[in-house]
């Protein structure tokens, strides 16, 4: 076989490379690496910041927060940008959020009374200073949930078994809420405390739970009892005060008259004293006789001498008639 090698014939199936394509070629790679450098620089120097989020813009190590919301603009691979949600957030203490089971490490509390007690709380959060939510601490979350389980140990500590599981609830959540928003505030973590609410309050045996339940039972009624007694009262009252005021508008009427009735007998006291100081033996005959007429309307006097024959028979009455006309010629 032969095997000879033609040159010209080669060269015509495979022709050398075109020197002015492959500088072509590299200006085209050039210009494509540069676009997509410049499309990573572009893409790096906006940001965008949504609605309920902020921004904390940190230029060599100095952090800046913006709070305005839409298009931004950063120096890229300069400026560094970490968002913050500003809206209000939640973590449960006592139990699970997920599964909704008891953790019996954060529940199980002691009272002022040394009962046990479980009880679940749910707290409310937010931020109020990204940078320094950012950067004023490592975990300022968990910073809060350890200052919430410590001040809700010592305010239960502070209330008997009766207040944390029954009436208590609404006191007990104000003054833990005061003490962790005063220690927020001195700590200077950026987070405030929106609200803490008492899920669940309960005994840890289901037997001083029954009696906690009647306990319970037994101010419901009471409380019936005393809204009965005020329905009650609120319906007698108005008859009440009516018969009191027409008591009092008949005791002003007796008083006017028993007023009047004095004064109608001190003027005819006077009266009879300025005629008795003109005729005191008429005055004190005429009052004699008067008086014995009304003591003795009936009566008439008989007058006998020693023998026991009459003398005079006499008629009260006509008597005292017939010495009030003397008197009055």
């Amino acid at each position: 076989m032969n095997f000879s090698f033609d040159r010209d014939r080669a060269q015509t199936m495979h022709p050398a490379p075109d020197p002015n394509l492959r500088r072509r070629m590299r200006a085209a790679a050039i210009v494509a690496v540069v676009l997509a450098l410049a499309l990573v620089l572009l893409s790096q120097a906006f940001y965008i910041i949504n609605e309920q989020e902020n921004a904390v813009v940190v230029t060599f190590g100095t952090p800046a927060a913006v709070t305005e919301p839409g298009l931004h603009l950063k120096v890229p691979f300069v400026q560094q940008v970490r968002k913050v949600d500003m809206t209000i957030k939640s973590f449960a203490i006592g139990y699970d959020i997920a599964t909704n089971e008891s953790i019996p490490d954060e529940s199980l509390m002691i009272t002022a009374d040394y009962n046990f007690v479980n009880v679940d709380f749910f707290v409310e959060y937010r931020v109020t200073d990204p940078v320094k939510a950012i950067y004023a601490s490592r975990e300022p979350v968990e910073i809060l949930k350890a200052l919430s389980q410590s001040y809700i140990r010592d305010t239960i500590g502070m209330y008997p078994v009766d207040d944390v599981i029954t009436t208590g609830k609404s006191q007990i959540q104000s003054e833990i809420k005061d003490k962790i928003s005063a220690r927020l505030d001195e700590e200077d973590l950026g987070l405030q405390l929106v609200n803490i609410t008492i899920q669940d309050a309960e005994p840890p045996t289901a037997e001083v739970l029954d009696a906690f339940k009647a306990v319970e039972t037994a101010k419901q009624g009471k409380e019936t009892a005393v809204n009965n007694a005020n329905k009650y009262r609120s319906e007698q009252m108005p008859a009440a005060e009516a018969q009191a005021d027409r008591i009092l508008q008949q005791a002003a009427a007796d008083k006017e008259a028993r007023i009047n009735e004095a004064t109608g007998q001190v003027a005819r006291f006077n009266a009879m004293y300025a005629e008795y100081l003109n005729n005191p033996l008429v005055t004190r005959q005429r009052m004699f006789y008067e008086a014995m007429e009304e003591i003795l309307p009936d009566l008439r006097v008989i007058i006998q001498d020693g023998s026991g024959s009459t003398l005079n028979l006499m008629d009260l009455t006509g008597a005292v008639t017939a010495n009030s006309g003397e008197g009055e010629q």
